[in-house]
């Protein structure tokens, strides 16, 4: 089938610029806006801050205006009966003249502009108005264009007519990707209608169906991939039964827990010791703020598998990371006989070769390690739970290494303290199940949040000196964006000299991410031990170690950072008992979004309440830890951010799907089945999401 306006050139930049290579692909390119083309406005009503309008009336004479060399700026002076207008080109005299009759009548439309007190239409679409019925034109769609594609004559009306014409070729209805059985009860439009409708509305309602019809199928496919893949993954990997709570685990509940646990980890721990009894692998993500106490959690778990004899690892992403880890592991169970080991590139030689043949024999009972816990030289004796420390740091490839140390693949506790909103942890972590911390241990106390702007830095720098002289420490971030790394690490050098003049009696570290890794851990190191009183950094320390002595987090331009990440950098204090501090600082001019981030941050301290508020205000694909895992977001019609009710009507549909069809086998469901097949190679890269 030959597509009329769709020549060699069209197509190789329909394909280069939108991906559109078929007639499937145009199909599911969507209007992202839609007028009402069915009023018509007389000229006295219309003021130049309307959005598209439309009108209806005669050109009664050109005028032309020379504009440099070889240009014109063409002007129409047309009348509706009621006023004048201008409508005004700035390039294709012979079209216009050729195409545009005086006295004829026309209907414009376009979005009003002014100029020399009158209104104007620049470059108008323009439609004889004997051959429009204005009860036909209903709404018309708008689609997103590049400048190239404009250039060459492909704007959204472009489009728009292209897929017109392509809808009035399509003879016999479009076949059925979602069986009756469940469009009937949801009360969805078909898959042809839908479609039709999407690009040809008559009415506000029509656009409205159309799109919960094709947005619901898009989530529906997605939570089926993932609830078929957990579904096979349950039944495939059978997991180790760790029902016993032995003797390590009682020991350490009755003498080494100085502390009552909070609600949230009670019931955080009775979902994973559930999961460990169960007899299938465990698949757990667990979320919490930073200092919620995840890390308890873990250890717990990892004293019932010691308990059922097994061995646990924890791999954390930076050396100096796992080393806070295997302190704080060590301080827990002080006295008790569970051997614990730390594996990172910096233990080497004789060391490194006991670590690894204890491991093999089974004489260590917990390793805590970085990525070199994956080597392949690195064999367990049984491991059975791998707890893996802020997982979006590690490819999949590698986790899958850490999956296979062992003939069945361990239990896996994921932890992340970047708090994940529920619509969006459906979809990117489907196939987990996912406990939340959302309580932080007693004693604590909320950190405040301030937001200065860059002329105040008089009192910045006086509250930052009365918090040292305190015994605090302090954080200054400045931003280290990808697209301008060179002038944002001249201002962090030139920044770190300003400050260590402004505070020449005290000691400053200063870390950013083009220095060598064994640098940052020595600069690292002094601030952890107390040896400097200022940390100058980049958001290199937003999955950082616990320096419970920082009180204050100051974070420069400010408007430069997403929420989630806001959030991040300010969990970074506020771990001891003091009252800390994040000061947010940006300059006067600020966009309404930027000041709705600031607001927000200065408003609430929860994690999941930022994380759905940056949801709505960057999309999922620009969200902290949805990039680094690899997911790419193509979804073309649904929301994640702002379809939620429609993500859990998807996943519950999938999810009865799974459970009557486990087999993937039934008559009934066969068109779900080959549907699946055809995306499985589209839009999302789905063994990220494993």
């Amino acid at each position: 089938m030959y597509l009329t306006g769709v020549g060699p050139r069209r197509k190789e930049l329909l394909d280069k610029e939108l991906g559109i290579r078929t007639y499937r692909d145009l199909l599911e390119y969507y209007p992202y806006k839609y007028v009402d083309r069915s009023k018509i406005y007389l000229l006295s009503e219309i003021s130049h801050d309307m959005p598209f309008v439309q009108i209806k009336g005669r050109i009664l004479s050109f005028e032309e205006f020379e504009m440099g060399k070889r240009k014109k700026r063409i002007v129409a002076h047309f009348s509706d009966g009621h006023g004048m207008c201008d409508l005004v080109w700035f390039n294709g005299a012979q079209y216009i003249y050729k195409n545009y009759i005086i006295g004829k009548e026309y209907i414009v439309f376009g979005k009003p502009s002014v100029y020399g007190g009158r209104i104007q239409f620049t470059h108008p679409d323009i439609d004889d108005a004997s051959q429009i019925q204005l009860d036909n034109m209903g709404m018309q769609p708008f689609y997103v264009t590049t400048e190239k594609m404009k250039k060459a004559g492909i704007t959204s009306r472009a489009i728009e007519k292209m897929t017109k014409t392509l809808i009035a070729k399509l003879a016999e209805p479009l076949s059925e990707t979602i069986p009756e059985f469940i469009i009937r009860p949801l009360r969805l439009v078909s898959r042809d209608e839908a479609m039709r409708k999407i690009h040809y509305p008559k009415s506000a309602e029509d656009t409205q169906r159309a799109r919960l019809r094709l947005k619901f199928e898009e989530l529906f496919y997605v939570q089926l991939n993932i609830l078929r893949y957990a579904n096979d993954n349950r039944r495939k990997y059978r997991g180790y039964n760790l029902k016993r709570i032995g003797a390590q685990f009682n020991w350490f509940y009755s003498h080494n827990l100085s502390f009552e646990l909070t609600g949230a980890q009670k019931r955080v721990m009775h979902e994973i010791r559930k999961d460990m009894a169960s007899g299938r692998q465990m698949n757990r993500l667990l979320q919490g703020d930073v200092g919620s106490g995840k890390t308890l959690v873990a250890l717990m778990a990892m004293l019932i598998a010691i308990d059922n004899g097994f061995q646990a690892c924890l791999m954390a992403p930076t050396e100096i990371l796992a080393e806070q880890h295997l302190q704080t592991v060590k301080e827990f169970l002080q006295g008790m006989n569970v051997r614990i080991e730390l594996l990172t590139g910096i233990v080497k030689g004789k060391k490194r070769r006991d670590v690894l043949d204890s491991l093999a024999n089974g004489t260590v009972n917990i390793l805590i390690g970085t990525h070199a816990i994956i080597e392949d030289n690195v064999r367990f004796h049984n491991l059975g739970l791998a707890v893996v420390d802020e997982q979006h740091r590690f490819g999949v490839a590698q986790r899958a290494k850490l999956w296979n140390k062992n003939d069945n693949p361990p239990h896996v506790l994921i932890m992340t303290a970047t708090p994940i909103p529920r619509t969006l942890a459906m979809t990117i972590y489907g196939d987990l199940d996912v406990s939340i911390i959302d309580e932080l241990p007693p004693g604590r106390k909320p950190i405040e949040t301030i937001h200065k702007y860059d002329n105040q830095t008089t009192s910045l720098y006086n509250g930052i000196r009365q918090q040292i002289l305190l015994g605090r420490q302090v954080y200054i971030v400045f931003p280290l964006i990808k697209e301008s790394e060179k002038s944002d690490l001249k201002n962090l050098e030139t920044g770190y000299e300003t400050l260590c003049e402004a505070f020449p009696e005290f000691r400053l570290s200063k870390i950013h991410g083009q220095m060598k890794d064994k640098e940052k851990e020595a600069e690292m190191k002094n601030f952890v031990s107390g040896q400097t009183q200022i940390l100058v950094a980049t958001t290199v320390i937003e999955v950082g170690v616990n320096v419970p002595n920082a009180s204050v987090m100051v974070i420069l331009d400010a408007q430069r950072f997403g929420l989630s990440q806001l959030h991040q950098l300010r969990g970074r204090v506020g771990r001891g008992a003091e009252q800390s501090y994040c000061i947010l600082v940006t300059s006067h001019k600020l966009t309404n979004e930027t000041r709705k981030r600031i607001d927000i941050m200065c408003y609430t301290n929860d994690g999941f309440e930022i994380a759905e508020a940056d949801l709505k205000l960057r999309g999922p694909g620009d969200l902290e830890g949805t990039q680094q895992s690899g997911i790419a977001f193509d979804l073309k019609i649904a929301d994640i951010a702002r379809d939620g009710q429609i993500v859990q009507m998807a996943r519950n549909e999938a999810q009865k799907i799974i459970d009557a069809d486990p087999d993937c086998n039934k008559t009934e469901n066969e068109i779900l089945w080959r549907r699946l097949k055809e995306l499985r190679n589209t839009n999302i890269n789905w063994a990220a999401i494993s």
